[in-house]
């Protein structure tokens, strides 16, 4: 299974994208700015979409991408979110007044997009052309959200995404049941802002360290980084390769923390 990373910061500016990930060529997780680098071919290509929460930085370019790829298909894509997080999309950007209400353009009963009620601890297949299980995971933000795993259908490791997110007990205890290829989590902030990071509830590297420590005895897997605003990119990865340097005690590897960039692509 292969996970393209097309946006992983929390905010815009030259190089610097928001959270969106294309894994394989039909599943898109979020939609944040990263989707304007697919082409039309690309995003015509994506069956479904996965969204993690409502916030702008995560749901961006869904309306636009709709609009330019609905003339290509010919199915609706699938959009699949917490009750919440639908209520949110329709009441505030599919509503004829930000952008027109796609589920029911060009008729109600053949729309350009369809949506789908998720909850916390589901499981579901999803995939026209390479199967995929796909388990929705607890977060814990300041609005209802949630992260995923995803996995190829056949078996196989997991790639796990946090979501946003503050401090979730309930994520590692699913998490730790697991198995995991990699792991991608947010840190929003920095130490400095760690006050900030608390109030809006996002990680910061001190946080990150707390939270990494609740990984069971015994596994292992790259653990990346992502999120991190565009201001204080260097300022946080400085302060988790520090945290990354302390884990590494006497007779153990210690956490292997990598920096998420887009462009990549991570293989599972």
């Amino acid at each position: 299974m292969q996970v393209r990373v097309l946006g992983c910061s929390g905010a815009i500016a030259k190089d610097c994208r928001t959270t969106s990930f294309l894994v394989d060529s039909d599943l898109l997780v979020d939609a944040g700015t990263g989707v304007g680098d697919l082409s039309l071919d690309e995003m015509a290509a994506i069956d479904d979409v996965v969204l993690t929460h409502s916030h702008l930085d995560h749901i961006a370019a869904l309306p636009l991408m709709i609009d330019a790829v609905a003339s290509r298909r010919s199915k609706p894509l699938r959009v699949h979110a917490l009750r919440a997080t639908i209520e949110a999309l329709r009441a505030h950007v599919f509503n004829n007044v930000i952008w027109p209400d796609f589920a029911s353009i060009p008729s109600r009963e053949a729309p350009f997009v369809s949506f789908h009620d998720i909850v916390v601890g589901q499981q579901f297949e999803l995939g026209t052309r390479a199967l995929k299980n796909v388990e929705v995971l607890p977060a814990v933000h300041t609005v209802p959200a949630c992260g995923y795993a995803v996995r190829c259908a056949g078996g196989g490791p997991n790639w796990v995404f946090s979501g946003d997110t503050e401090r979730n007990p309930a994520f590692w205890q699913r998490v730790n049941q697991l198995d995991v290829g990699i792991l991608v989590i947010e840190t929003a902030f920095s130490n400095r802002e760690q006050a900030l990071a608390q109030r809006s509830l996002h990680l910061s590297p001190a946080t990150l360290a707390d939270e990494l420590a609740n990984i069971a005895a015994g596994k292992s897997y790259p653990i990346y980084i992502t999120h991190t605003k565009p201001a204080e990119t260097e300022e946080i990865m400085s302060q988790i390769d520090m945290l990354a340097a302390g884990s590494r005690v006497q007779g153990t590897k210690g956490w292997d923390i990598r920096w998420l960039e887009a462009a990549g692509v991570l293989q599972v």
